[in-house]
């Protein structure tokens, strides 16, 4: 089967492709929010390299977030425009599940708490249990770093946190006693091609936004009654 995937979550811009004769690579092509400018050509090339056209492709998988509002626009609008052009199916996984599959991969076992910078002093949560494979333990949430770290120092339980949101506030995730750290900034789009494998394609994807974007937000704000 050949696969490609889009990673626009946060702020890299990553492509991955695998092919039915067992080649992979995965690419960070941009860590500077330029989705918009980088996605398109970075796909086109990264096909080139493998020997395939678009046409060639049996599915598509995309990071649905959650993450930032305009880079997940721009993923998910491309991967539904390329497989509804091709007749493909569209495979959406989550940032935080991508995280943690990384983590897997990584040799990190036990309670993981993924944490994706949200921008606005906050972050997006899940945590998960790996052991054999990745089972979550909760919903993916909204919070605070400070929220993140007193609930995990509080219960005492080992706890590895990964994602862009430790990196941004790693002083404070040092500081949890029970804790450690596995350094991964950009959501796992190794496990992105593998859970696209695994799973049925559909025919588009929604993103999970789990807030509204900044400029509605900014806009609220300014309107609010003093």
């Amino acid at each position: 089967m050949n696969i490609i995937a889009i990673e626009t979550a946060t702020a890299a811009c990553g492509v991955g492709v695998r092919t039915s004769h067992g080649t992979e690579i995965v690419r960070v092509v941009n860590n500077e929010r330029r989705h918009t400018e980088t996605l398109a050509p970075a796909l086109a090339t990264l096909l080139a390299e493998v020997g395939l056209s678009a046409r060639d492709l049996d599915r598509v998988v995309v990071d649905r977030g959650p993450g930032l509002f305009t880079g997940l626009r721009v993923g998910i609008a491309t991967a539904n425009a390329l497989a509804q052009g091709l007749g493909r199916g569209v495979v959406g996984v989550t940032s935080l599940e991508l995280l943690a599959h990384g983590a897997l991969a990584g040799g990190v076992r036990g309670r993981v708490a993924a944490c994706v910078d949200g921008r606005r002093g906050e972050l997006f949560v899940q945590s998960f249990a790996l052991e054999s494979d990745v089972e979550a333990l909760g919903v993916a949430r909204v919070a605070t770093a400070r929220e993140v770290v007193i609930e995990w120092a509080t219960n005492g339980a080992p706890v590895t946190f990964t994602g862009d949101g430790v990196e941004r506030y790693q002083v404070e995730f040092d500081a949890v006693p029970n804790g450690a750290v596995y350094a991964m900034a950009v959501p796992s789009l190794h496990a992105a091609l593998e859970l696209g494998a695994r799973r049925a394609g559909e025919d588009h994807v929604t993103p999970l936004y789990l807030r509204e974007a900044d400029a509605v937000a900014n806009f609220s704000t300014r309107q609010r009654p003093s």
